[in-house]
């Protein structure tokens, strides 16, 4: 048997751009969103006005405010890749493309720190320290190295589609 789904926790967005947790009745920061978020509880983010789901874009003032603190995820070349992406025939592609590719490093990890442990006893928290780096370089690289070759790839079609017009 399985549960019965749960309503989604509801946060409402004022005009005075405040946010409002309807649970804990008070009103909450963008860093409680990302508590939430981190906590893995489903929630949605209602603006009071108009009564639209506004979630994406609250999660990308989060995404804004990590970025700007402390050391960036997201390279400028990534984001300029992200932007360049929206509104061409790849823009599905990329997007789910993003979004399987961190799930599938989400679920790798607890696998690659037990491995670690495993091996490596006390001194894995500073190896995979270590790794978790190497791979968000790697990350880094390969998202450049995608995005480059989608870029090229849209200039050559282009190109081509000019050639045979002329």
């Amino acid at each position: 048997m399985s549960e019965p789904k749960t309503e989604s926790r509801v946060i409402k967005k004022y005009p005075n751009r405040r946010l409002y947790d309807t649970v804990e009745s008070r009103y909450i920061t963008l860093a409680d969103i990302r508590r939430l978020v981190m906590d893995k509880v489903d929630f949605l983010v209602i603006d009071k006005k108009s009564q639209e789901d506004i979630t994406r874009s609250i999660l990308l003032q989060v995404i804004a405010e990590q970025e700007h603190a402390g050391e960036p995820l997201m390279s400028q070349d990534f984001l300029s890749q992200v932007i360049r992406s929206y509104g061409g025939a790849m823009q599905n592609v990329v997007g789910s493309y993003l979004e399987q590719s961190l799930k599938l490093l989400s679920t790798e990890q607890p696998q690659i720190r037990d491995r670690l442990r495993n091996s490596m006893g006390s001194d894995a928290y500073d190896a995979i320290s270590s790794l978790t780096q190497k791979n968000i370089e790697r990350w880094r690289s390969v998202q450049d190295d995608i995005f480059k070759a989608m870029s090229g790839g849209a200039k050559r079609e282009d190109g081509a589609e000019n050639e045979r017009r002329t």
